[in-house]
């Protein structure tokens, strides 16, 4: 029997599951002593409204995995840019993508709540430009185009679409916080987001992939031939494949413009912002100086921050070399871009799966155990070579493990974000910079990579269209592949371990939101009213 003193509140969770946890509240919350109340049931998170906001994480995903898998080998191969200016454009990209992304989410902050939302209109507005200037990086220049036009072009449009993909994906990942609905209702939420985001790499990168692998490998093959009476030659009997590998990139860019324009859509017309206890939807009143020194100051932010970050960086260097590895060391050219399918497939079949091992077993159990699952499928890659069959069972190892980056840090996060509204309860409306930070260390992590592995390869000796690659390349790339992401990973493992929010803090922290839900609901109730 509870305490004279004491009310219990029997908390229902959407789909009619009782939470296990019932908890008290004390006279003070103005409830009746001495009798039991059973909060009115509201209705949970609606599937459609999960998959429509699911729906919208497509572009961010589908077009990054496109661009790391294909760009470096877009640039070095088939446009024939010098290693080093690659690395630059893709370098300062996405170092212009960082400095943008605490900007853009300082002002998506600073932004009223209008007609349409808060965040929506941001990606409403974004999106035309972006599908423009990802469909013309893709654009190859004549050949005459001097080499510094070139370069100016490709950066221009890689650091605009980069800005375009942040005034879409910082408002997108902050509604997370304004979908409605419970802690559970959340993470499924987010569940649901991962499993579509796994899903659009697998339309990305397999779309791209299907379109454009088997030109490389024509390209490849033409140089096998050719190597028999003109080695190392990039031009004798291969102009008509780069044409057509130049056309293939063209029509890839075009078919997944349109599913990046199509997934916005659905966003906008399925998806309505609703605010919380301590998510109002209002603005920021607090300067962008004293914003970054809260968050930054927040211990169970900045240690998520890092550990994503390392993970991040050693999936990135993976990603980027990953086509490179198995055209010029593993021996598959032909077969890399059935390799990145069957590791995607993998991926997203095994969301379900890491979501049901984190409601079980922890979030930080989760984690650590997924990301260490790849370490002995990289040191096996780099061992086996011209072994199809070996890759397949290799890259699967590999999409189980991805699974647990795309879902665990992000599932991860609107906890800390709640750990930090309820220790700072005046300071309300950050989402987006709490976001926008998350954003801008995995953008940055991309652009690490892909500079750390572009700059590696030229001061191996990597030439654009060679055949036959001395062993300094051969040897970078082993590197790469496993010695320089797998150290990378035991340092984010080490970090996710002593993460101070465990499930017992998470536990708390869910009875604390309920609790003041409840007292919001009854405060609105007096005023109606009154």
């Amino acid at each position: 029997m509870p305490q004279k003193d004491t009310v219990v509140s029997a908390v229902m969770l959407p789909g009619g599951h009782e939470d296990a946890e019932p908890h008290s509240v004390t006279p003070e919350g103005a409830l009746p002593q001495g009798r039991v109340v059973q909060r009115e049931e509201k209705p949970g998170l609606l599937l459609c409204r999960k998959v429509c906001y699911a729906v919208g994480g497509i572009p961010y995903q589908m077009t990054g995995n496109a661009l790391g898998f294909f760009l470096q080998i877009f640039l070095l191969d088939v446009v024939q840019l010098e290693p080093f200016h690659a690395s630059l454009i893709i370098f300062l990209g996405r170092a212009w993508d960082a400095v943008t992304d605490p900007a853009i989410g300082f002002l998506v902050s600073k932004s009223p709540r209008r007609k349409y939302g808060k965040l929506v209109p941001w990606i409403a507005c974004s999106m035309p430009f972006g599908v423009l200037c990802y469909c013309m990086m893709w654009l190859t220049l004549s050949d005459a185009t001097p080499a510094s036009l070139k370069f100016l072009w490709y950066l221009f449009m890689y650091s605009f679409f980069q800005t375009c993909m942040t005034c879409h994906h910082v408002p997108y990942s902050s509604l997370t916080m304004f979908l409605g609905g419970t802690q559970r209702d959340r993470d499924s939420a987010t569940a649901y987001r991962m499993g579509m985001e796994v899903f659009s790499t697998l339309l990305g990168s397999g779309i791209q992939g299907q379109i454009v692998g088997s030109y490389h490998a024509r390209m490849m093959n033409g140089c096998y031939v050719s190597k028999e009476t003109l080695p190392n030659s990039s031009t004798y009997g291969l102009t008509d494949s780069l044409e057509n590998t130049r056309r293939a990139y063209v029509l890839a860019s075009v078919v997944l413009g349109s599913i990046y324009c199509l997934s916005c859509l659905v966003l906008i017309l399925g998806v309505r912002e609703q605010p919380g206890p301590l998510s109002p939807l209002g603005k920021v009143e607090l300067p962008f100086a004293s914003c970054l020194r809260m968050i930054v100051g927040h211990k169970p932010y900045t240690q998520l921050l890092c550990g994503f970050l390392f993970a991040s960086l050693a999936f990135q260097i993976t990603q980027g070399i990953f086509a490179f590895f198995c055209t010029h060391a593993a021996g598959l050219p032909g077969k890399f871009q059935h390799l990145v399918l069957i590791m995607l497939v993998s991926a997203s079949l095994s969301i379900p799966f890491w979501q049901w091992f984190l409601g079980r077993f922890g979030k930080k159990t989760a984690v650590s155990l997924g990301l260490a699952l790849i370490i002995p499928a990289l040191v096996a890659i780099t061992q086996v070579m011209h072994n199809f069959l070996a890759f397949v069972f290799l890259v699967m190892m590999a999409g189980c493990s991805m699974a647990v980056l795309y879902l665990l840090p992000w599932s991860m996060l609107p906890d800390a974000v709640d750990d930090f509204m309820l220790r700072n309860r005046s300071c309300l409306n950050l989402e987006a910079l709490f976001y926008s930070f998350y954003v801008f260390f995995n953008k940055f992590a991309g652009g690490l990579a892909v500079g750390i592995s572009t700059l590696s390869l030229h001061f191996a000796g990597y030439r654009a269209g060679d055949c036959m690659h001395n062993p300094s390349v051969i040897l970078t790339l082993q590197l790469l592949m496993a010695p320089v992401p797998i150290s990378l990973l035991l340092i984010a493992i080490i970090i996710f371990c002593l993460h101070p929010i465990n499930e017992e803090r998470r536990k708390q922290m869910r009875m604390e939101m309920e609790a003041m839900g409840h007292l919001v609901q009854r405060g609105s109730q007096e005023q109606t009213q009154g």
